[in-house]
């Protein structure tokens, strides 16, 4: 066990900030000579001299400053952990689990985060990325509070949050761009196609077009926007993830006479709304609040471009 208490510490902090025993017993509501009493007490145990007198005032020692600095470290964190204390006896949740699809816009979900950890900084976040099933199958297995997905739920209502465009894309030097005309699906039957595994583990599911002869499935979707990028073959991707490299001249979008383009409605669903805790709500609400700037932003840019 420690042999110097926190109010020790709290008391000889007091006496610093507020100049001296007086002004400080007064902030604090203790008597002047139980503050003297509490700081000698501190030194007699630790075997320091942590304050020296200057006129009638005190100040640190030198081996005060080193020490007091390293209590107020102690001093915060049990202020903090006192306030997550009440916060738990209130109903705020420890953790929050969010399942969002990897097609959902990495930006809008950076900044939900960001504004959900100002508001609760000791709320841990678990946050899974998956695909087509896999967020739907964490609803249903009750192991996610708070799920962005593609699908609908059966049982479960949905609040819509952007739609996601997909674009039929290749490298610039595919074949495919070779043939400089208007393509058609049975152009594409004959060169690899990428595509992402869905992330369910029970109940997997097969999206989109997928009757190329060649077809490498993998389990991310950087991945496939990289080995796009590399030229190893053609996908359709999230048109957030790939506008960068689109400007680049990295990827050119294929020039399909029909079905270059998909539209995905992303929508957000509660495992259970009615007994969801405030740190729960409140990223529903921030992630509502930033997947509609990012649907303003896709379209200014889509009438734009």
């Amino acid at each position: 066990m420690s042999r110097v208490t926190l109010a020790q510490w709290q008391m000889l902090a007091a006496v610093v900030d507020h100049g001296g025993f007086a002004r400080a017993a007064e902030a604090i509501h203790k008597s002047p000579s139980t503050l003297n009493h509490a700081v000698h007490k501190l030194e007699e145990l630790l075997g320091v001299q942590v304050l020296e007198p200057v006129g009638r005032q005190v100040r640190l020692t030198e081996a005060g400053e080193l020490l007091l600095r390293r209590a107020r470290q102690l001093i915060e964190s049990a202020a903090a952990l006192e306030d997550v204390a009440g916060r738990l006896a209130e109903g705020l949740e420890a953790e929050v689990v969010l399942a969002v699809d990897q097609v959902f816009p990495t930006d809008a979900l950076a900044r939900a985060l960001d504004d959900f950890s100002e508001a609760y900084p000791y709320v841990r976040v678990q946050l899974h990325e998956t695909v087509l099933n896999g967020g739907i199958e964490m609803l249903y297995d009750g192991s996610a509070d708070l799920v962005v997905s593609g699908l609908s739920a059966q049982g479960f209502l949905g609040e819509p949050l952007v739609s996601v465009r997909f674009l039929a894309v290749a490298h610039p030097d595919h074949p495919l761009h070779g043939l400089e005309r208007e393509l058609d699906l049975r152009d594409l039957i004959q060169h690899r196609q990428l595509v992402v595994r869905d992330s369910a583990l029970r109940q997997s599911m097969d999206a989109g077009w997928l009757k190329a002869e060649q077809r490498w499935t993998v389990s991310h979707l950087e991945t496939s926007v990289d080995m796009v990028k590399r030229g190893l073959g053609f996908a359709w991707l999230p048109e957030t993830r790939i506008q960068a490299a689109l400007a680049a001249g990295e990827l050119r979008r294929l020039p399909l006479a029909a079905g270059g383009i998909r539209e995905i409605p992303v929508q957000l669903i509660h495992r259970d709304r009615d007994r969801a805790g405030p740190a729960t709500r409140d990223l529903a609400e921030a992630l509502i609040r930033e997947a509609g700037g990012c649907s303003a932003a896709l379209d200014s840019a889509a009438s734009n471009g």
